[in-house]
């Protein structure tokens, strides 16, 4: 496939920040670090700067984008890196992906969202000075049996362009053979359980506040139970974190946790989504998580901290995170600056205008998804890229909701997915079907309602009303395209946009707090590509609201009780 004219005139935005020689170099993996690390971001040989896609602009890549993509370069480990075994991590690459080390291969791994990690150990020279090949073999056809987002080959209206190989971070790391390879830490409102993945015989665990042991416990259990003495809650408002380290005879890791709980329950004669125990509001925005020059990958991890405070300043407190999976430090982020995330699952199968949006606007929206006629190849996809989300997020507190189906794409036995997914994690939430197509199981009920006023009918379970507004305002010196106008709705100033989504919070969205609305996701952050219905253009320079009457209707969106 060759790279679209199109974006090459028409992309022509920069954001505020620059990318460094190495871009995204800092530790991959915060809630599990340790002092190896070796990064093999930066230009590659074949003219790519990794990770960033091969369509974008920011990978500085000129070819024709293939099925079949190679990546090669060399390294050398620095002195006194080896250990016993030496660990490639690759962050995501879309999306079949073969790596050879020296000629060998070393692994294969299908789906483009997800880190993956082999063991080289036996494939390096470890002759001090010598030279490694790595060798990355990426194909990537946009087939429907993988995750695929909102990528489509040709990109207009909510699609957008597609984006092919390595995305995130590759880097390498040595442990010994006693190293903890996992952690699973599950929080309560006064503790933590700890399950730890490692062949290690004992370990000792080490809980800091502000840099003070706060705990401390020496065990030869892989599970184990913490007390936090005056333990103080994560909340967006805030966000308090806890240093944890966890070493055996020849590894250390250090992590963090927050101690929050996630549950519904019945107030005042409604159910409620509840946070620590009380009845919170979740007011949100859809983000896509895309940038004009890097497409998947800002230009630095200070652009998700940017981006999450910007927010924060208008009085958002969620982030709906739509149908992508962003590197580890967007989650660290969040945990660090307040910032509640609703995770989609990355959809695959098909997508077809007419059932999956027309037909449920007008109000066919009931449907038996036991019998939607799906292969077991793409069933198979999804249920694994489903599981391998939930286990790789599930230290990240931020994270209180899970969506698995949005608008029917792709969608297949929700009920059973839903049991499973419950099976994995039941510390958040869990909603089945977003917008419509919905079944017997689910923790809430989820409505998009874009044409129509918002009407909230009350219910047995918490109502979220997941998508709405989308209401469009192109600034033409920070548009993506030069034709392209996409949204619900159209408003030509800063001004109007205003005057508009705030009519739509204070006659529509604040009334229906009180028949069980229990959080609302607004359509969108930022403009991307077409698509102008942001609150922020894509290049993030300019706020399309005036913040302070945004700001003022959102600190009235509360919950009472």
């Amino acid at each position: 496939m060759k790279i679209p004219i199109l974006h090459r005139i028409h992309n022509n935005l920069t954001m505020d920040t620059k990318r460094d020689e190495i871009p995204m170099s800092k530790y991959p993996r915060p809630n599990l670090k340790r002092d190896s690390f070796l990064c093999l971001n930066g230009k590659w040989d074949n003219g790519v700067t990794v990770p960033y896609p091969l369509e974008s602009e920011a990978s500085g890549y000129k070819g024709h984008v293939k099925k079949l993509n190679i990546y090669e370069r060399s390294f050398v480990f620095p002195k006194n890196f080896i250990k016993d075994k030496v660990i490639l991590n690759i962050g995501a690459a879309d999306a079949v992906s073969a790596v050879y080390i020296n000629g060998t291969l070393v692994g294969k791994h299908e789906g483009g969202y997800i880190p993956f990690s082999f063991d080289i150990s036996k494939s390096i020279s470890t002759i001090p000075g010598a030279k490694n090949v790595i060798r990355i073999e990426a194909i990537d056809r946009i087939s429907h049996t993988y995750p695929y987002g909102k990528q489509r080959k040709r990109s207009g209206g909510m699609w957008y362009t597609p984006v092919t190989g390595i995305w995130k971070s590759i880097w390498l790391e040595s442990v010994t053979d006693d190293y903890i390879k996992a952690l699973e830490i599950t929080p309560s409102l006064d503790g933590i359980d700890i399950n730890i993945d490692s062949e290690a015989n004992d370990y000792l665990i080490e809980v800091f506040d502000e840099g003070k042991m706060i705990a401390s416990e020496k065990t030869c259990y892989d599970m184990v139970h913490i007390d936090i003495p005056e333990p103080k809650l994560w909340t967006p408002e805030n966000p308090k974190l806890y240093d944890i380290t966890i070493s055996t005879k020849g590894d250390c890791v250090s992590s963090y946790f927050g101690l929050r709980t996630v549950s519904t329950g019945l107030v005042n004669g409604v159910q409620r989504i509840l946070l620590n125990g009380k009845p919170y509001f979740f007011n949100g925005v859809l983000d896509q998580g895309y940038f004009p020059e890097g497409i998947y990958t800002p230009n630095c991890e200070e652009d998700y901290e940017r981006d999450i405070l910007r927010l924060k300043e208008l009085g958002i407190n969620t982030i709906r995170k739509h149908i992508k999976v962003e590197p580890d430090c967007f989650y660290e982020a969040c945990d660090r600056l307040g910032m509640i995330v609703f995770q989609d699952m990355v959809n695959n199968g098909s997508y077809k205008y007419i059932k999956h949006t027309v037909l449920p606007t007008l109000g066919r929206q009931n449907i038996d998804d036991t019998k939607v006629r799906v292969k077991d190849e793409i069933k198979n996809a999804f249920a694994l890229a489903m599981e391998d989300t939930m286990v790789h997020l599930y230290n990240f507190p931020s994270i209180v909701y899970y969506t698995i189906f949005n608008e029917g794409w792709g969608q297949f036995d929700s009920d059973m997915l839903y049991g499973w997914a419950k099976t994995m994690d039941r510390t958040r939430i869990i909603d089945s079907t977003s917008g419509w197509f919905w079944q017997k199981e689910s923790d809430v009920d989820s409505l998009h309602i874009y044409f129509k006023d918002i009407y909230i009918k009350k219910s047995e379970r918490p109502i979220v009303l997941s998508e709405f507004g989308g209401i469009s305002l192109k600034i033409k010196e920070h548009s993506w395209s030069k034709y392209g106008n996409y949204g619900y709705g159209k408003c030509s100033s800063k001004e109007e946009l205003t005057k508009s989504v705030k009519k739509l919070y204070e006659q529509q969205i604040i009334p229906e707090i009180k028949n069980g609305l229990c959080g609302c996701i607004y359509t969108q952050a930022y403009d991307v590509e077409e698509e102008t219905n942001g609150l922020f253009t894509y290049d993030r320079r300019e706020c399309k609201v005036i913040p302070e009457y945004i700001k003022e209707v959102f600190e009235r969106l509360k919950i009472e009780g």
